[in-house]
């Protein structure tokens, strides 16, 4: 139990997360960009993201 616990609270984690946080951000702020494509480019930078995101979340859980 204790070394779940030490596992789940490693900054390695949550420095992780809120990395892909901050790339989720731009895919938004993209949205508002005015240039050729991109929306698609925002929206497959939020995809991106949102995956790191739960891949981050799930090694916290693990």
């Amino acid at each position: 139990m204790q070394q779940s616990t030490e596992n789940a609270n490693s900054v390695s984690h949550y420095t992780f997360l809120v990395l892909t946080i901050v790339i989720g951000l731009v895919g938004v702020y993209l949205r508002f960009a005015e240039f050729p494509h991109a929306t698609l480019i925002s929206n497959l930078i939020l995809l991106f993201a949102s995956g790191l995101c739960l891949k981050a979340v799930f090694g916290i859980l693990k």
